[in-house]
Order: C-alpha cells, then sequence, then structure tokens
C-alpha cells in the first residue's frame, strides 16, 4: 500500500471498522464478539463486514448477557487471546459492572502481576442521536474511578482508528468510549500505527486567553466554539484529552500555565462528574498561574431527557461561550 493509499477519507465508524480489520489481519488471538456485530455488523455497523471476511469463529454473535460477554472476554484473555467485545448501548454495560469491576480491573493486581488481561470493551456512549435513557448515557466517570482500567476516546476519525490500535495491543484492560454522535463525521486517516501515544493529550487549536479541555463527543463542539469566540477577541486554546485514565498532566497543565484560564467541557452530568476531577487537578498543579477559577459546562443534573429537550441538556457552543464569558477578560479586574 503506497502513503496516498493509506491516507483516506473516512468516517469515525469506518475507521473503527478499519482498525478492527487491520488488528484482526496482525493478530490471529484477536477476536471480536457482541451483541449482533457478526453478519448485521452491529447497530451502527462498526464490525461491517468483518464476520465475512475472518469468519465467525473470530467475529461472532453473542447472547443478550453483557456480563457473561465480559466474564467470556476475561476467560479468554486469561488463556491467551485478545478479545474485542462490543456493548451495544452505554447503558446496556451495566450489567457487565461486577465482571469489570471486580475481576478485569483488578486480575493483573490480584495475581502479582502474573495474569494480564487484554480485553477491549468498546461502549458507544452520550446523546445526541435523539435517543432515551439507556441509549445516550455519559458513563466515563463510572470507568475512571476504577483503578486497573485504562479508558480512552477518541475526538477523530482518525484518533478513533490509532487509539483502538493501540487499545488492542496493550496489555491492560481497556474501556474504549465510543462518541456515539460523531461515528459519521468524516476526516483524513492515516492507515499506520504512527499516532501519538495512547496516554497523552493533544493541543487541537493553540491559543492565548484560555483553555478549552475536552474530549470524545466534545471536541467537534470546543473547536466550534473557538472559531465562534474570534468575533469576540478571544484566542482559545482546545485540548482534547483522548486518554482519560491515565490523565495527561503535563500537557493540560502547560496549556493552562500559559493562558491562566480554562472550562472543561463533557456531556455527562456535572455533579461528581469527571470534569470536577480535571479542574482540581489543575487547580493544585496551575493555582498560581490562573487568573480566575476552572469552570465547567456539562449535561444537566437530570436522567438523560426526552429526545425534544436534548439539544438544551447538551453543552452547546452558545453555553460555553457564556461560561468564558464569567471568566473575566480584563486582567485589571482580575487583579493580573
Amino acid at each position: 500500500m503506497t502513503t496516498i493509499e493509506k491516507v483516506q477519507q473516512l468516517s469515525m465508524a469506518g475507521a473503527l471498522n478499519a482498525a478492527l480489520a487491520d488488528a484482526l489481519e496482525a493478530d490471529d488471538r484477536v477476536l471480536v464478539f457482541g451483541e449482533d456485530v457478526g453478519p448485521l455488523g452491529g447497530v451502527f455497523r462498526v464490525t461491517d463486514g468483518l464476520s465475512e471476511r475472518f469468519g465467525e469463529r473470530r467475529v461472532f454473535d453473542t447472547p443478550l448477557a453483557e456480563s457473561g460477554i465480559v466474564g467470556t472476554a476475561i476467560g479468554m484473555a486469561m488463556n491467551g487471546l485478545r478479545p474485542v467485545v462490543e456493548m451495544q448501548f452505554d447503558a446496556f454495560a451495566y450489567p457487565a459492572f461486577e465482571q469489570i469491576t471486580s475481576h478485569l480491573a483488578k486480575m493483573r493486581n490480584r495475581t502479582q502481576g502474573k495474569v494480564e488481561l487484554p480485553v477491549v470493551i468498546r461502549i458507544p456512549y452520550g446523546g445526541g442521536i435523539g435517543g432515551v435513557e439507556h441509549h445516550c448515557d455519559s458513563s466515563e466517570a463510572y470507568y475512571t474511578h476504577t483503578p486497573g482500567l485504562r479508558v480512552v476516546t477518541p475526538g477523530t476519525p482518525a484518533d478513533a482508528y490509532h487509539l483502538l490500535r493501540d487499545a488492542i495491543d496493550s496489555p491492560d484492560p481497556v474501556i474504549f468510549l465510543e462518541p456515539k454522535r460523531r461515528y459519521w463525521a468524516k476526516g483524513e486517516v492515516a492507515l499506520d500505527r504512527a499516532g501519538a501515544p495512547m496516554d497523552r493529550a493533544v493541543v487541537r487549536r493553540t491559543g492565548k486567553d484560555v483553555t478549552l479541555i475536552a474530549y470524545g463527543p466534545m471536541v467537534t463542539t470546543a473547536l466550534e466554539t473557538a472559531e465562534a469566540a474570534i468575533e469576540e477577541g478571544w484566542d482559545v486554546e482546545v485540548v482534547d484529552l483522548r486518554s482519560l485514565s491515565p490523565f495527561d498532566d503535563e500537557t493540560v497543565a502547560a496549556s493552562v500555565r500559559k493562558t491562566g484560564r480554562a472550562v472543561v467541557v463533557h456531556e455527562a452530568s456535572g455533579f461528581c462528574g469527571y470534569g470536577a476531577e480535571v479542574a482540581a487537578r489543575l487547580t493544585e498543579r496551575c493555582f498560581h498561574h490562573l487568573h480566575a477559577p476552572i469552570l465547567r459546562v456539562t449535561g444537566l443534573d437530570i436522567p438523560y431527557p426526552a429526545p425534544k429537550l436534548e439539544e438544551h441538556h447538551l453543552p452547546s457552543v452558545d453555553r460555553i461561550l457564556d461560561t468564558m464569558a464569567r471568566l473575566q477578560w480584563d486582567d485589571e479586574v482580575c487583579g493580573a
């Protein structure tokens, strides 16, 4: 394959499909299974064509039993395989929590490092599709609060490919959160292994006035906000976390020390949400560089609403701009 052929215009779903196909091709130990991931290709068609290409011994359907799916993956990994399982929707993973938190996350520590569990759990998460509860949860904080798990989420098609390849190669269990509202967003994807390391954040846009910290579905919204803020004279830096656990303190703190202001954006509810941990860590590490408190723009503290109310629940460009205005842009007012 030539260099030009390796760079393709793909949707995020297409990039994930390519990553799974390349991983299956590269390593016979890789298996892909879950509810309807076989001939149907999954609810979002991320596994489309894989069972036909690689056979139903390596890409196959399972019963509607999430705890059993994850338990099976754990057993396979203990015996040298590298399973990649799909939870059909975010909240469908909840019945598997006991397997995830009590066994998947703890097995390496329990065996003093003798047993590795290279399991990837793919979870479509977040809103923006007009769905209802059980289909639009943002459950990242549950997983990041569980020691022993890596938690990553792509914000671009290119990262979808590279992060998934890295997750499958990792010796650690990885919760791979896929922003379902971005499945159909397209971008250039280099089908190689030259992406940023899995545990590093990336500065998507440089700026000097404020740092917007986002991940997954909110990366696009943060970039749109940065463009909208130009008319108001604000130069916004956007940091895409990519890895939620472990957290890249170095990259994020460097940005906040430079700008002196930060807003954390995510779809999940605000109370005890992931953004609270980010704000706390940055306050501890950047306090003497801050011109204003670190603020958050999040989903509302309610169960996921009906589709007609979704746009009011999710962070928007206008909500982020309103929050940025509270940071007091006049340095004299801030006492700088």
